[in-house]
This record gives C-alpha cells, sequence and structure tokens, in this order.
C-alpha cells in the first residue's frame, strides 16, 4: 500500500538523555553533523513519503523552524498531556493522521534509510540481541506476526526504531485506544504496551535489522560511543561549567545519570569523575560532592523557562 504520512512522536522531555536534553531536546541533538530529526525526516522525504507530522510537547518552541516549507515543511501536532500521560497520549493526538503511516521516535538514527514509499503490511523494526538483553523482546508465529512481547530476554529480536501501521492496523489501535483512553491504568502505559495486550487482533509483523542499523542513544555515554566528539565537548553548558568547577576536562565526567525529584520531576543529574561522585541540582546551582559544596551560576535562562515543566 501506498505510505499516507509518517507521524514522529517527539512530545517526551527525555529525563535519562541529562543534562543535554534539559538544555535542548533530544531530538534536535547534532549526531557525526546531523541533526536527529532533521536526518529522519530528510530520509522520509527521500523515501517518496509525502507529508510528515511531529507530535510535539516539551520544548515545542524548538521545533517551529521544521515547519518552513523551504526546508522541511513539517506539520506540528501539539500534544497537550505530554506531561501527564505516557506516549498513548501523542498517539491519540495524532489520531487524525493516522492511516497508512510511520510512527517513529524522534531520537533514532538509521545509518541507511529504512522508508519506502510503499509498504505491504505493518511491522515493527528489530534488531536481534545475542545472550540477555533488557529490551522489549518479540517472538513470532508461523505467518511471521508478533505472537509474544516480554519485557527483557535473551537470544531474541527485541523492538527497535520505527514502525510501519496499516489502514487496518491504525483503524483496529485506534478503536481500542479509544475505549481504554479514559481508564486511570492507561495513562502510564506505552502504546506498545497496549499493542502487546491485544495481539490476537492487531496484526503486526517484525521487519528484521541487521546490528547498528538502527541507533538509538539513551544517555550521554552512549551517544559519547558513536559519536567520539562528545567525549571532550559535550555541548552541555551546564557539564562545562562543572568541569571548569572541578578543574577536569569533560571527557573526566563520565556515566551520567539522571536524578529524579518529587512527582518524577527531575532534579538534576550526579556523574562520575577521577576524584569522586558528584550531583547538580537544577534548582539550587549548586554541585555536591566528596565533601565540597559550590555553586554554579549557569543557563540562567533555561532555569527560568523551565519552571512548571515536570519530568
Amino acid at each position: 500500500m501506498r505510505v499516507d504520512n509518517a507521524v514522529i512522536l517527539a512530545a517526551g522531555t527525555s529525563s535519562r538523555f541529562a543534562p543535554l536534553s534539559f538544555e535542548k531536546h533530544k531530538a534536535l541533538t547534532v549526531v557525526k553533523g546531523e541533526v536527529l530529526i532533521e536526518r529522519q525526516i530528510r530520509q522520509l522525504r527521500e523515501a517518496g513519503v509525502p507529508r510528515v507530522y511531529i507530535v510535539t510537547g516539551s520544548k515545542a518552541e524548538q521545533f517551529e523552524y521544521l515547519k518552513l516549507k523551504d526546508r522541511f515543511g513539517a506539520e506540528l501536532i501539539h500534544n497537550p498531556e505530554y506531561l501527564t500521560r505516557n506516549n498513548n497520549g501523542s498517539v491519540f493526538a495524532a489520531r487524525e493522521v493516522l492511516g497508512a503511516s510511520y510512527v517513529c521516535s524522534s531520537d533514532n538514527y538509521f545509518s541507511e534509510n529504512p522508508f519506502e514509499a510503499e509498504v505491504g503490511e505493518a511491522y515493527y523494526a528489530a534488531e536481534y540481541a545475542e545472550g540477555h538483553t533488557a529490551e522489549w523482546c518479540m517472538t513470532e508465529d508461523s505467518s511471521g506476526y508478533i505472537a509474544s512481547v516480554t519485557v527483557g530476554g535473551e537470544n531474541a529480536w527485541y523492538m527497535l526504531g520505527h514502525t510501519f501501521w496499516s489502514r487496518e492496523f491504525s483503524c483496529g489501535f485506534l478503536r481500542i485506544l479509544a475505549a481504554e483512553y479514559d481508564l486511570p491504568e492507561t495513562r502510564g502505559k506505552l502504546w506498545e504496551s497496549i499493542f502487546a495486550e491485544h495481539l490476537d487482533t492487531l496484526k503486526m509483523k517484525i521487519r528484521k535489522y541487521p546490528p547498528g542499523a538502527i541507533r538509538e542513544f539513551d544517555t550521554l555515554d552512549e551517544l559519547r560511543g558513536f559519536d567520539a566528539s562528545y567525549i571532550t565537548d559535550t555541548r552541555s553548558a551546564f557539564l562545562k561549567s562543572a568541569a571548569r568547577a572541578l578543574k577536569i576536562g569533560e571527557r573526566d565526567i563520565t556515566n551520567i545519570r539522571s536524578v529524579k525529584g518529587p512527582l518524577t520531576e527531575a532534579a538534576g543529574f550526579e556523574f562520575d569523575t577521577p576524584s569522586g561522585h558528584y550531583t547538580y541540582s537544577y534548582e539550587t546551582g549548586c554541585l555536591e560532592g566528596e565533601g565540597t559544596e559550590r555553586s554554579i551560576q549557569v543557563y540562567t535562562k533555561a532555569k527560568q523557562e523551565r519552571k512548571g515543566e515536570p519530568k
């Protein structure tokens, strides 16, 4: 069938990608010279996909330039519930345009263009894990349709990257989503969880890709493993200030992890250095660790804009 459009989900706050995602939306990260979402839009256009929609939420204003027709010509759909629902809210926000559609994550990096103008059946992209993995693993039946989905497994194909929804799949999924949307337990579910609960009626195949074809960077350390330029230049005002305060290089800041506050709000981040472990608080601007507490004044404008935006 002919592909109608692509829907790129870009509403989340990506707190695990701290502190870069505090300063700029993760989808706008430059990887090997290209902005992630710009590269994905270009690949969709080159494949002949006629319309691209971006579902925004966190830092929505940063995506406005993608609407320019002489550049990317994307159409923006705002998800007003991005802070209170999982990604099923973004799918619901895009319900009017979903048909024969690619449904993509905004932060994937595809080594080769995986998109096509015509696709046979609904599918979920996957790579194979040798040994144990904590990813969402799938099995398939004799016809190649997804038969089970489990979180974690071994020697299995796991969900990674884009999906294609046929018109039949979109219709079936949206019917189920509408029926379950207002249930309290639905609010925190990924759309994949809802799909996994209805495998008997929602038919989707596994599209298998070789190792490294699809990249996803959950943390800065993972990105550094693919784009070595981030080892010495993190592009982060917070990390640069921390490095100056500790009199170390940015390469010495490793194992960076988000710190959650009340109600899952991102309160800051923690990291390791050769001299010890440190924690940075967004609210106070203080770096604490190894008996040291010092105030770091960085990115004041971002702190002001962030007020009222929990994660």
